[in-house]
Parts: C-alpha cells; sequence; structure tokens
C-alpha cells in the first residue's frame, strides 16, 4: 500500500503522499528518541528506503518541481534515520536552487514546510528564516474559533508543527502573541473534533498541545481517551468521513480500509512519540491573555433600538422585544431606558385577554412582570394571567421538567410558592461539569455557518449562565455576535430586499442578541 511502483495509476500520487507521511513518522522516531530503530519502526523504514531507492520515485524531483516537498520529506526522514542517500540528496538541492521549486508563492504555513523540510535536509538556501513568516500564519492572526473550516485547523496544526520542530524548537513568535493563546485556541478546537468525532484532527490537536511543551492538560486526556475509545484492536484508527479522494469511491474494499486510517493511525502514533520523547520541551500550560470583548456600549444600542422599534410595531409582535430591552436596561444598570415603552405596553395591554399572554409564553410574560415590577409600574390583565397559571401549576401532581424554567419564574415573581419547586423532577448529575459541552460547541459551529443569529445568542445565553462566560468557544461567538450589529444598534444582516422581512429579522436577531448581551454583562464582563 505504500509501494508507488505498484499502484495503479489513479492511485499514485495518493500512495507517494502515504509513503512520505510513514517515513516521516519513522523519522521522527529516529529523532525524539535516542534508542535505535526496531520492530515496526525497523520494517517501515526498510520499506521506505527500498521505494525510495529507486530512480522512478528520487528522480520525480527533477521531473515535477512543484511536487518537491512530497519527495525531500522522504529523503529528511531516511537522513534522521542514519540512511542517508547521497544521490537522492543532491537531486533536491539542485531542484532548489532551480529557480522554482522553493521559489513558487505559498500560503505562510506551507512556506513553513519547505523550511522545515529543507532544514531536516540539511540543504542551506536564501529564503527569509522561520521566524519571519510565523506572523503571516492564521494561528498568529487571533482567528475566530467558530469560522475556522477543517481545512484551516489542519493549517494551524501544521503552523504548531513546523515552527517548534515537533517540540523541539522555541518559535520567536510575533509581538503581542503569547503561547497561551495557541494552548487556548487548541482547547477549543479539540471540543469541535472531538464532538464531530474527527480523530485525525483529534489527533493532530493533541500533537500539538505537546508541541507547546504542554505537560498537564485535562484536554489532552480526554483526547487519548477519544482516542482509544475509536481504535481498532489491530491499532488501526479510522479517520473521518470524507478523508479519501471522491476518485476512490470505485477501489476495493481492502484499499479503502487502509486509505480511511493510515494518516489517523500515523497521527496517533505521532502523539504518542511526542508524549513520551526525552527531548521534547516540557512546560507547564501558559496562561492565556485576559482579553474580552467590550459589551456594555453594543448592548446599549440594542436596547435603545428596541425600546424605538417596538414603540412602531403591533403588540403582539413587539412585546418581546420591549421585555428583552428591559432585561438589557437592567443589566446594564439603567432600568430608566426601557421605562417609556414599559409605560406604553402596560397601558395598551391593561386590559388583554388571557389568550394574548398565553400566546406570548411564560418567559416573555415573566420578562415583563419582572421588567413593570422594578419600574414600580402595573398591568392588571398580566397580573390576573400570572395568577391564573400559578394556580394551575399549584393544583398539578407533578410538573414536566421542559416547564421547570416557568415554574422559577413563577416563583421569583412571588405569585407561586417556593414548594412547588419540590414537585420539579430533579435532572441527572452532569458527570465533567469542567469539561465545555460538545453539542453547544457544535450548535455554535453550525449556527454561525448557517447565519442562524437567534440560535448562536441562545447557546450564548445557556452557556453563560451554565458557567463558560470565558471560554474561547463563547467569547469568540459573542465577538462574533456583536459583530453583527449595525450602526443603528440593530442585530443582523439579512442579505434581502423585502423591508418587512427585513424589518422583522432583525427585530427578532436584535431581540436573541439583547438577552444574550444581557447575560454575559451580568457576569462581569467588561466595556
Amino acid at each position: 500500500m505504500l509501494d508507488p511502483r505498484g499502484a495503479q495509476p489513479d492511485r499514485v500520487l495518493f500512495t507517494r503522499k502515504a509513503l512520505i507521511e510513514t517515513a516521516f513518522l519513522a523519522g521522527l522516531r529516529a529523532r525524539l528518541d535516542d534508542a535505535p530503530l526496531t520492530g515496526d519502526y525497523a520494517a517501515i523504514l526498510e520499506q521506505v528506503e527500498d521505494a525510495a531507492g529507486q530512480p522512478s520515485y528520487r528522480e520525480m524531483i527533477a521531473r515535477d518541481e512543484t511536487a518537491l516537498l512530497l519527495y525531500a520529506g522522504t529523503y529528511a526522514a531516511l537522513r534522521l534515520c542514519g540512511r542517508d542517500a547521497p544521490e537522492f540528496g543532491r537531486i533536491i538541492r539542485q531542484s532548489v536552487a532551480g529557480g522554482y521549486a522553493a521559489a513558487f508563492e505559498r500560503v505562510p504555513y506551507r512556506q513553513l514546510d519547505l523550511l522545515h523540510t529543507l532544514y531536516l535536509c540539511g540543504i542551506e538556501h536564501d529564503l527569509a528564516p522561520m521566524d519571519d513568516v510565523l506572523p503571516f500564519t492564521l494561528l498568529c492572526r487571533r482567528p475566530n474559533v467558530l469560522k475556522l473550516t477543517d481545512r484551516d485547523v489542519y493549517a494551524v496544526t501544521h503552523t504548531i508543527f513546523y515552527a517548534t520542530d515537533f517540540g523541539l524548537r522555541e518559535p520567536v513568535w510575533p509581538d503581542g502573541f503569547r503561547p497561551g493563546e495557541g494552548v487556548e485556541l487548541l482547547e477549543a478546537l479539540l471540543v469541535l473534533a472531538e464532538a464531530r468525532a474527527n480523530a485525525d484532527l483529534v489527533g493532530e490537536l493533541l500533537c500539538c498541545l505537546y508541541c507547546l511543551g504542554v505537560t498537564d492538560s485535562p484536554s489532552a486526556q480526554r483526547a487519548w481517551a477519544f482516542l482509544e475509545s475509536v481504535q481498532d484492536d489491530n491499532g488501526r484508527v479510522n479517520g473521518p468521513e470524507g478523508i479519501l479522494h471522491p476518485e476512490a469511491g470505485t477501489a476495493d474494499a481492502d484499499f479503502r480500509h487502509w486509505a480511511e486510517g493510515y494518516h489517523t493511525t500515523v497521527v496517533a502514533a505521532l502523539a504518542g512519540l511526542l508524549e513520551r520523547s526525552p527531548r521534547r520541551r516540557r512546560q507547564p500550560p501558559p496562561a492565556p491573555p485576559a482579553e474580552d470583548v467590550p459589551l456594555r456600549a453594543p448592548l446599549r444600542r440594542a436596547v435603545v433600538w428596541l425600546c424605538d422599534a417596538g414603540l412602531a410595531q403591533d403588540h403582539r409582535s413587539g412585546l418581546p422585544g420591549v421585555a428583552a430591552a428591559a432585561v438589557g436596561a437592567s443589566a446594564l444598570g439603567e432600568p430608566g431606558l426601557a421605562r417609556p415603552a414599559l409605560e406604553h405596553y402596560a397601558g395598551h395591554l391593561a386590559g388583554a385577554a388571557p389568550a394574548f399572554w398565553q400566546e406570548q409564553g411564560v418567559e416573555v410574560a415573566g420578562e415583563f412582570a419582572l421588567a413593570l415590577r422594578q419600574a414600580e409600574l402595573r398591568c392588571p390583565s398580566l397580573d390576573d394571567y400570572l395568577k391564573l397559571t400559578a394556580d394551575v401549576v399549584a393544583s398539578l401532581d407533578g410538573i414536566p421538567a421542559d416547564v421547570a424554567a416557568g415554574v422559577h419564574r413563577l416563583i421569583g415573581l412571588g405569585v407561586l410558592r417556593p414548594s412547588a419547586a419540590s414537585a420539579v423532577p430533579r435532572q441527572a448529575p452532569v458527570r465533567e461539569q469542567h469539561v465545555f459541552p460538545g453539542h453547544e460547541a457544535v450548535s455554535l459551529h453550525e449556527a454561525r455557518e448557517s447565519y442562524h443569529l437567534g440560535q448562536l445568542a441562545a447557546t450564548v445565553r445557556a452557556l453563560v449562565r451554565g458557567g463558560w462566560r470565558h471560554h474561547r468557544l463563547t467569547r469568540d461567538a459573542v465577538a462574533f455576535l456583536i459583530a453583527q450589529q449595525d450602526t443603528d444598534g440593530a442585530f443582523g444582516y439579512p442579505a434581502f430586499d423585502d423591508r418587512t422581512a427585513r424589518r422583522k429579522a432583525r427585530y427578532a436577531w436584535t431581540r436573541s442578541a439583547a438577552v444574550a448581551l444581557a447575560a454575559a454583562v451580568g457576569t462581569g464582563s467588561t466595556g
């Protein structure tokens, strides 16, 4: 499976890629540990040396200079294992000096790949050094976790591999960037990778933690537990869906089984090498920076916009936004911002039918009632509805768990006895409460991708209430949400032209965003 000489024509390139990656595993084994190569590592090395020693392999460098790294990495691995091949190295040097193979434009992390490979090959050059390229990488540009694709994550992991020389080198980080940012990013990405059962990314991110010198990380422990849970008895670790090139769809079962698992298995083995390497740098996990997005000013603008827009809405569609504005104003400590809108709605809804409040739901009605109470205002129809609802709840023998929040809201408003809470079923204890919930992480990522601002805001609110306000994933979700605010205070860019539909969407999004930001501000957020 690793020998291009026996591969079918449409699999040759794939096989060459597999050969270099497997060869590099043997090379890193020799580099990270002084013990001689034996057993399976020695067998892999012999196979690599046999394939790479043929003219049909090494002379391809001169014929396909754009694929220099595909072959130079194999030479680097042989050299690291003490199996230097002078003729192989000569062809690589000739290609590097030829004015194209090392000169054509590469994205930054691929340039780091070139520099790292040439270093391991012992080839001199006049290219910009690695630390000069590092500032232009995605890693060092502080990306938003929720916007990263799988391809972006691989760019991040490979940047760390090359810049740290797989944990053997301390990079010169760009001004303003601290290693703690990298660790924080890796741990956030691990949450997403594990939740999506992507063993390949879990393995690469785990390797990166070790490359940054992290020695004691709960994230690394969970990553190992995940990899062990998906590993076959024979050692194989299957890769994620879609890892194969579409052309491999017609391949035989044996080839597919190998091709779908070889890379992830190599990555898992590399993680094992790094974890126990006596040469790897080791240091305590660096503290992440205490940075945050200012929230008070965006929330205030949203409150003012909701109040103004609510006065122009019919009461049925406008009440949820006014209630949200009141929640935001309370979190800001400026209840007066929402008072005119509250007075307007309290007066016009004084005689509303119970069906109106039933349609709004206990959450909206409860938020509105609490805001009225804080403003020392009254709405008789709302008082009657809450009392009627409380009487119904008190008459029940048991209370469904899905209405528990409404029950506690009624208790908080003083219309229901606290003893009613005893009828709410107790939830099962949450295991590992220090572990960021993976389903919430996926929800944030999917909401960002689909531009579902309501879902994103609701998830942020739940995470803040769950104690995850300062986690990187939550912070990045809040930062994305803030970036969707228009200059007038409204949230969201509907990207369609119908004015009525636009107004409706922006009102709903701004309401959701205001409630989420109010929860975040209430946890002591800055700005």
